[in-house]
This record gives structure tokens, sequence and C-alpha cells, in this order.
């Protein structure tokens, strides 16, 4: 991290959405979404005024975490393109009011989701944003071009949160939500870094595309695609699965995979020709991977009280 004390002062004081975009808002609808298919997949039912404040407190936890990371982060953010213009690097808000903010929104929401629900989910809260913020913010990013893989474990805790906020236990159905958002993560973020490149040779974030080059990296979004594939329709025998699920992961996995044979089996001139076509639609696709997954599982446990869904 480079200094960003001196960061120069916006030439107007900012605005509310300054502050909210710090939170990472479109990141936060993912966190949310998982954790309430978490909580909701669950055997257990959680009163709707208890789930409504547990949820809250997971998104702030989420917000606080993106507001660490934008902290830490403004040497690079500054650097790359798709990033500049956030509220740090752009001078609209300064990196110790970004800190602050992130210190005191973690401390309420991991202090309110333990009275909310348990102290287990309030632990795993906890335990999520320090592995984001200082794990892989601070440590992971800079260092490994496994810093994605591993780092992605950050963004795959919310359905486990969710699952313990009604059971006040683990289960290895949360594990396997984890487990596909786990999976998803280098993929998803590896596509990106093939139209990107650019960016992380410039901020010298050690992405898989600039310590190993494109061909490696292509072969790696195959083979974290087939994994995936493998555990997402396994996922449809299991007690959070069943019919609807299975069709709905037979299907995306198809695409995916044939999205992932697609740019690990084409030539990097052609790739450049395009400006990258086929990954930025296997990027796209991604984007709706696991809103679509976790949106089946989630119909799942809504039919489920009724004998309709499951293998029941």
């Amino acid at each position: 991290m480079t200094d960003v004390t001196n960061t120069p002062a916006s030439e107007y004081e900012a605005q509310l959405g300054d502050y909210f975009a710090l939170l990472k808002p479109r990141v936060m609808q993912l966190v949310v979404f998982t954790a309430l298919v978490g909580m909701l997949a669950a055997p257990v039912s959680v009163h709707p005024v208890i789930g409504f404040a547990s949820i809250l407190f997971v998104a702030i936890g989420a917000g606080a975490s993106g507001a660490l990371n934008m902290w830490w982060d403004a040497d690079i953010d500054a650097v790359m393109h798709r990033t500049r213009s956030r509220p740090i690097p752009s001078g609209r808000v300064q990196p110790s009011e970004a800190l602050a903010l992130g210190v005191a929104l973690s401390g309420m929401a991991v202090m309110m989701l333990g009275l909310a629900a348990n102290l287990l989910a309030a632990g795993m809260l906890l335990f999520t944003i320090l592995f984001y913020a200082v794990f892989y913010t601070m440590w992971l990013k800079r260092v490994t071009p496994q810093n994605i893989v591993i780092g992605g474990a950050a963004g795959a805790f919310p359905p486990v949160i969710g699952w313990i906020i009604a059971t006040g236990s683990f289960s290895i159905e949360a594990w396997l939500m984890f487990a596909l958002i786990f999976m998803w993560t280098p993929p998803h973020f590896w596509a990106l870094a093939l139209f990107m490149r650019s960016d992380y040779d410039d901020a010298k974030v050690p992405m898989l595309t600039v310590t190993h080059g494109r061909p490696t990296t292509r072969r790696h979004i195959l083979i974290y695609t087939v994994l995936l594939a493998v555990l997402a329709i396994g996922t449809a025998f299991t007690a959070i699965g069943g019919p609807i699920y299975l069709a709905t992961a037979v299907i995306l996995n198809a695409m995916f995979l044939l999205g992932a044979w697609r740019i690990w089996n084409r030539d990097e001139d052609d790739s450049e020709g395009d400006n990258y076509a086929v990954e930025r639609k296997f990027f796209r696709l991604s984007l709706f991977y696991l809103f679509l997954h976790f949106g089946a599982i989630l119909i799942e446990a809504t039919l489920r009280p009724w004998g309709l869904g499951g293998w029941s």
C-alpha cells in the first residue's frame, strides 16, 4: 500500500452517494441475496423481523468490508482504469473517512447481528470481514497469483452466515453453498482479467494473467469450470437441491462449460482482434450464473413446505 493520506481534497464536499459507493453496493447485492438464500434454505424457520434485521446487519458488514478494501487499495484503484473514479482516488472522500466508516460499520454489524441472531453468526461475520479486509486485501492480493482463489472464500461465507442465523450451527448444505461461490470466483475474475490485463499490469497486482500469462489463465478457467460444473450439478441431489435446481444447473453449466472451452480453444491473436468478445461473453454469463443457481435453491426451499420442492 502506498501513502494515500495526502489524497487531494475534493473541490466539493462529499455527498451521501460517495459514502454509499464506498460500501460496494453491487457486491453487497450478491452478499445479501446469498445470505438470504442460506437462511431460507435452512430447515429452521426464522421470525420475519429477526430475519430482516439479521440480513440487514450482514449487508452492513459487507459494506464495511468494501470501505476497508477501498481505503487500503486506494493506490491501486488510482492506477486501474476501471477503479480510478472510485470515491478515494477521485478525491471525493478522504482515506481517513473511509477507514473510520469501515471500522465503525464493522463493529456495529457484528454486535447487532449477535444480538439479533446468535453469537456464532456474529463470529462468522467478524471472521469474514477480517478475512476480506486483512487476509485478502492487505496480503494475498499483492503477493500471490492465487489471490483470487484463496481470497474468494470471503465472498463465499454469506450463505453459511445465513444458515447459522437460522440454525445456530454449521451443516454440509451450508458448505455446499459456500463451495459453489468459492469455485465460481476464479473463472469469473480470470475472465475479467483476460480483457483487463493492462489494469493489473499497471497496478502491479499479481493476477494469473500477469504472472503466468494468458494461455495458462485460459487453461485454469477451463479446469475450474469443469470442477464447478460437477459440484453444481451434484448439489441437485442433496437436501437443498431438487428437480428445479437440477434443470437450472444442467442448462447453466452446459453454457458455462461451452464458454470456458471456447476461451481455452482460441488463439491469443484472435482474442485481440475481436476485443476479447468470447471472454466478455463468458464474464457476463458468470454474473447471472450464481444468481440463478441460488435462485433455484430458493425456489426449492419455498416449495418444500408444500411437498413440492426437493425430491420428496
